[in-house]
C-alpha cells in the first residue's frame, strides 16, 4: 500500500497545470489502470484539456480514449507506450492480465486499435508511437497550446 501511495506522488508531480485549464503530461510512466480510469473520468468532467509533451506510457495512454479527441494533444516531444496488463506474481515475475488488457483496448479509440494491432498487439514488451504516426491517431498541438504552458 505504501508502494502505491509512493507513486500516485510521483505520477501525480509530473502532471502541471495552469490557469488556462489545461494539464501537461511530461513524464508519465503509467501505474494502476483503475486508477487512471478514475482520474481520467473526473478529468472530462472538469472541460479540462490534456496536453501530452513527453513520454506517456502504459495507463497513461488511457488518456487518449476517455478525454474527447479535441481535448487531447500531442506535441513533437510526446512518445505513448502500449503493453498488455499485468500483474506482479510471488516470485517476482509478471503475470499478464487479458481481461484488464482487453478493457484497455476497448477504452481506446478505432484508430489506435487499429495501429495497435498493426504493430503486434499489446504484449508483455512495449511498443511505442511518435511522430508522424501518433499524429495520425491524437490532434497535434497547436502552436499557441505550446507556448501558453511554457
Amino acid at each position: 500500500m505504501r508502494l502505491c501511495a509512493m507513486v500516485g506522488v510521483a505520477v501525480a508531480a509530473l502532471w502541471t497545470t495552469s490557469a488556462s485549464a489545461e494539464m501537461r503530461i511530461t513524464r508519465d510512466v503509467g501505474g494502476l489502470i483503475e486508477s487512471y480510469v478514475q482520474r481520467y473520468v473526473a478529468l472530462r468532467g472538469t472541460g479540462e484539456r490534456v496536453q501530452i509533451d513527453g513520454p506517456c506510457l502504459s495507463a497513461c495512454t488511457l488518456v487518449i480514449g476517455i478525454l474527447p479527441p479535441d481535448r487531447v494533444c500531442a506535441t513533437k516531444k510526446a512518445l505513448l507506450g502500449f503493453h498488455a496488463a499485468w500483474t506482479p506474481t510471488a516470485d517476482g515475475h509478471k503475470a499478464i492480465v487479458p481481461s484488464q488488457t482487453r478493457r484497455m483496448l476497448n477504452i481506446y479509440p478505432a484508430r489506435l486499435r487499429t495501429w495497435i494491432a498493426k504493430n503486434g498487439g499489446l504484449k508483455s514488451t512495449m511498443i511505442f508511437l511518435q511522430g508522424p504516426q501518433l499524429a495520425n491517431v491524437v490532434r497535434p498541438c497547436r502552436e499557441t497550446e505550446v507556448t501558453a504552458l511554457q
